[in-house]
């Protein structure tokens, strides 16, 4: 007869056999933000399909897959199989409703909507709901290699799909065929335009592509002409692009190519009239790691035939490959120097006239940055014969030599090094009025390009690119919009998070529990790393309360701990 004891082991394992844990860690924070920017819905509205689990839905699987442990897309099965799809995705999901198959069909649907326009579309609607700084907006490419021949890509009538072949590899891979990926981001590193384009593509000729309808692009997100300063590296400067930007606010750097970069550069070194900004940068400096220190000096440059600012600026980090050019040109100088003294020591001269005069000649010629400080040596000739015992040798004539010691021309090595600490920024930014930019904040607002550059380090991950193999290239370009979407949702959270630590002037737990006020989405991920989800009998529950570490930045996302058990 079963003890009182045996009832209640009975009890719990029929609890136990009704339960059902999920994984969860930081995911519903993002699933909160897709739902925040009405992910799903714009998708469907857009490449709805016929599947029975809608493309939307599928989208966010794959996005929450790549902003979680950036597993490749053939597990996306296995990632939904290991998650709460209730908390994620609204609903409860079999793990087999995220096939190949399938997924092959939600990018193909992408693919027929067209992957740019429909970020376009999803990025307006992320920019309506949040406070983005659309003052400064950010472009630039990178390359994307993959592996396999993509010989489909080179068939005749299919110019409109995405080529993938070799081309400048950024990530110097020559060896790999590879496409392209471009991107406006605005609020540094926010991504609000992008796509994918053909791996030989240029960068002069997308950003003249994109000027073309960059205006009216912004104006749909309520940013007028002029109210908008465009900032692009240094492939923006052809007289195309200068042309096709026209009245449009810009800054870039101003490639060395051009002899007004040289010209302006050695007038400021040798001015020495700089304006000290200091340390720009935005991360603690460390001791292996010392924060560069900025000088500007603002000149004036004509660049196709139209007058622009330019503002050198002189950085402690000097350029090391400009630095070692420099050395191995002062080597050479000095070099030189010294074979042509060798040279001139050798002849003898028989008039002290003309040894002075070859002096002079010497002294005149200098090398590139060493110079010669010659002497006439004398040189007696005495009679031959032994000298007498008790007087002076006879001296039957005088010659002449020259001598001489060789030295750095110290000034102009000097100017040389403290130029190849420098660059020039191109803006035809006002310097005063709304959208006035001194010096300072050109370099500033340039600086800022850093973020979209870190971006792509997150659209390159081997994991999600590199070791997959899609063989339509129509899926490659589908793809492209599942990682800027990712990248978006990723970038959206580490904004809100710095935007109320901001306005609030507070800070959040950060590596080691040190307060910081520049928390980064990576940095939360870890925080709720390992969070489970315990459903029985339909109710739902953490399988282990928040900690106050995870409260707080719920609290600075404007969440709640409602939003791990429950789609909000």
């Amino acid at each position: 007869m079963p003890t009182e004891g045996d009832t209640d082991m009975q009890e719990i394992d029929a609890i136990v056999d009704q339960m059902q844990i999920s994984r969860v860690d930081h995911l519903p924070i993002m699933a909160a933000f897709c739902r925040r920017i009405g992910l799903i819905e714009t998708v469907n509205a857009t490449a709805g399909t016929g599947m029975a689990v809608d493309v939307g839905t599928v989208v966010q699987a794959m996005v929450l897959d790549t902003v979680s442990t950036r597993s490749p897309l053939y597990r996306v099965d296995k990632f939904v199989a290991a998650h709460d799809t209730e908390v994620l995705l609204g609903r409860l999901l079999p793990s087999q409703a995220f096939n190949d198959t399938n997924l092959g069909r939600a990018l193909d649907a992408i693919y027929e909507a067209g992957s740019g326009q429909l970020f376009s579309q999803v990025a307006l609607k992320a920019a309506a709901v949040s406070a983005l700084d659309m003052r400064h907006v950010h472009f630039d490419t990178t390359s994307v290699n993959v592996w396999g021949e993509y010989d489909t890509c080179s068939e005749k009538g299919q110019d409109d799909r995405l080529n993938i072949t070799y081309g400048h590899s950024k990530d110097k891979r020559p060896d790999l065929k590879q496409f392209m990926i471009k991107m406006l981001c605005v609020h540094r590193n926010i991504p609000i335009l992008g796509g994918c384009e053909d791996g030989n593509a240029s960068d002069k000729t997308l950003n003249k592509a994109l000027l073309s309808r960059l205006s009216s692009y912004l104006a749909d997100h309520g940013v007028q002409p002029g109210g908008f300063v465009y900032i692009a590296d240094s492939a923006l400067v052809t007289p195309d692009n200068l042309n096709e930007i026209g009245p449009n606010l810009f800054i870039t750097r101003l490639p060395f190519t051009y002899k007004e970069t040289d010209r302006v550069v050695a007038e400021a070194v040798a001015d020495d009239c700089w304006a000290e900004v200091g340390a720009a940068n935005e991360t603690s400096a460390s001791r292996k790691r010392p924060a560069a220190c900025y000088r500007v000096c603002e000149k004036e440059v004509t660049v196709a035939r139209r007058q622009y600012r330019a503002i050198v600026v002189h950085s402690s980090a000097h350029d090391k490959r400009r630095l070692k050019r420099i050395d191995r040109q002062l080597k050479e100088s000095r070099m030189d120097a010294e074979k042509r003294l060798r040279q001139a020591v050798k002849i003898e001269y028989f008039c002290r006239k003309d040894a002075e005069e070859a002096a002079k000649r010497l002294a005149a010629k200098h090398a590139q940055y060493h110079q010669i400080e010659p002497e006439v040596i004398e040189r007696i000739k005495y009679a031959r014969g032994r000298p007498p015992k008790n007087g002076e040798r006879k001296v039957s004539g005088m010659t002449f030599f020259i001598g001489g010691i060789i030295s750095e021309r110290a000034l102009l090595a000097q100017q040389k090094r403290e130029q190849a600490g420098c660059f020039v920024l191109l803006t035809n930014t006002p310097t005063d009025g709304d959208m006035g930019h001194t010096p300072q904040e050109v370099l500033l607002a340039y600086k800022e390009q850093h973020g979209i550059e870190r971006d792509f380090g997150f659209l390159k991950d081997p994991l999600i690119v590199n070791d997959l193999f899609l063989k339509k290239p129509e899926r490659i370009e589908a793809l492209g919009f599942i990682l800027l979407t990712s990248l978006l949702i990723w970038a959206l959270v580490e904004h809100a998070m710095r935007s109320f630590l901001q306005s609030t002037q507070t800070k959040l737990p950060g590596w080691d529990s040190k307060p910081t006020s520049r928390p980064t989405t990576f940095m939360l991920s870890t925080k709720f790393s390992g969070l489970q989800t315990v459903s029985v009998a339909g109710r739902k529950r953490l399988a282990q309360p928040l900690n106050s570490t995870q409260v707080k930045y719920l609290a600075a996302l404007g969440l709640n701990d409602s939003c791990m058990c429950r789609p909000i």
